[in-house]
C-alpha cells in the first residue's frame, strides 16, 4: 500500500506545497520539514525540490535570496497571485474528484 500512496502523492504535492506556501513563505527543507510533520514522512527533500523548480519556472512563486548562517544563501518561496489562481483550481479539482471517488466507494451514482 505504501507504494500506491506515494504513487497517489505525486499527482498532488505540487498543489500541497502551494498550500503551505499560501500560509506563509518558505524554503525547501522548511516545506519538507513541514510536510513531515503533517505524516508525509516518504517524502525526500529532493521531490520537494523538484516540485520548487517546476512552479518556480511556471510563475506561481516569488523567489527571494536571502543569506543563511550556514552555507549558500536560500531561495525562499513565496505563493504569488498566479499561484493562488493555481491553488483555487487544485482545490476545486480536489473537490470534485474527492465527491466522486466517495461516490463510488459508497456504491452510488452521482446525481
Amino acid at each position: 500500500m505504501a507504494k500506491l500512496a506515494s504513487e497517489m502523492l505525486k499527482g498532488v504535492l505540487e498543489g500541497i506545497v502551494l498550500a503551505i506556501l499560501a500560509h506563509r513563505p518558505a524554503y525547501g527543507y522548511e516545506i519538507t520539514a513541514d510536510l513531515r510533520d503533517r505524516g508525509f514522512s516518504d517524502i525526500a527533500e529532493g521531490t520537494v525540490y523538484a516540485v520548487l523548480v517546476r512552479v518556480e519556472q511556471r510563475g506561481l512563486v516569488d523567489v527571494e535570496k536571502v543569506p543563511s548562517e550556514k552555507g549558500p544563501p536560500r531561495k525562499v518561496y513565496t505563493l504569488n497571485a498566479r499561484g493562488r489562481a493555481q491553488l483555487d483550481e487544485f482545490w476545486r479539482t480536489w473537490s470534485f474528484l474527492a465527491g466522486r471517488i466517495d461516490q463510488l466507494r459508497e456504491g452510488g451514482r452521482p446525481s
